[in-house]
Formats: C-alpha cells, sequence, structure tokens
C-alpha cells in the first residue's frame, strides 16, 4: 500500500477541489496515459488496484508510470460514538486528484494493449477517466498555439 514514510502532521483539513490541474497534466515519460475528468480522492487501494490491472494486461511488458501518490490523510471516528471528543484517528491515505491530471502513463507495449489496460484501470477508479496519447497531446497543443497566433 502507498503512503508517506513520515509526515510533518499526522491530521490534515479537508480541503477544497476546485479548478483544474496545473500540474501533471501533460504526459512526461510514456505514450499513453490515463487522465481524470472529474476531482476526487483517489485512495491507495485504488491507486494499487489499477496499477495491478495494468501490469496483468500488459504482462509484464514495458513499463508503468504511477504519477500520483497518497499523501493525504483522511480521519475518521468509530462508529456509535457521541459528537465531540476531538477529531478521529487517520484511517487511510488519498491522492487529490483534479480534472486533467494524467494518474498513469504506459510505454514499450502496442497502442491496442495500452489502451485496453488503461481502460480496465479505468473501471477500478472512481471517476469518469479519458485515455491520452503523447501524439494527441502534442497536436492539440499545436493547435491552440497557431489558435493563439491568429488571435494577435
Amino acid at each position: 500500500m502507498l503512503m508517506p514514510k513520515r509526515v510533518k502532521r499526522r491530521k490534515q483539513f479537508r480541503g477544497r477541489m476546485k479548478g483544474k490541474a496545473l500540474r501533471g497534466n501533460t504526459i512526461t515519460y510514456g505514450e499513453y496515459g490515463l487522465m481524470a475528468m472529474e476531482p476526487t480522492w483517489i485512495t491507495a487501494n485504488q491507486i494499487e488496484a489499477a496499477r495491478v490491472v495494468i501490469n496483468r494486461t500488459m504482462r509484464r511488458g514495458g513499463k508503468v508510470w504511477v504519477k500520483v501518490f497518497p499523501d493525504k490523510p483522511v480521519t475518521s471516528k468509530p462508529a456509535e460514538t457521541r459528537m465531540g471528543s476531538g477529531k478521529g484517528s487517520p484511517e487511510y491515505w488519498v491522492a487529490v486528484v483534479k480534472p486533467g491530471r494524467v494518474m498513469f502513463e504506459l510505454a514499450g507495449v502496442d497502442e491496442e494493449v495500452s489502451r485496453r489496460a488503461l481502460q480496465l484501470a479505468a473501471y477500478k477508479l472512481p471517476i469518469k477517466c479519458k485515455i491520452v496519447s503523447r501524439a494527441e497531446q502534442k497536436a492539440e497543443q499545436e493547435r491552440l498555439a497557431a489558435k493563439e497566433g491568429e488571435g494577435q
């Protein structure tokens, strides 16, 4: 299970998930990636389940990059506990994912196997995801740059 080795503070505020992902929104290592389309918390168990299904589908060929890490503790109080008496104890760890974040990347296998592996991984996650390729992203960036050039 993924979790930090140690943290500065044991408990965190819940926070907000407004806006799009400003970092981690491009494919940097592999050829194909799985991009989040909704904001959510992805638990360490969900990340691990998706990683396992990707590795099994690729039959341990190629390379997988997991680009999200669960560094936020989520606390909960025991069942049937009265209100008050402080915040609960940390139960599990989550990664905060915003729309546009590339969570997994693949390289070293052909397109059909990559897309199948990422589709199966998307089934394991609690959000809508999109499969993106490095070529698609490059074409999109060039299109936006050309559009920006026309506007000036």
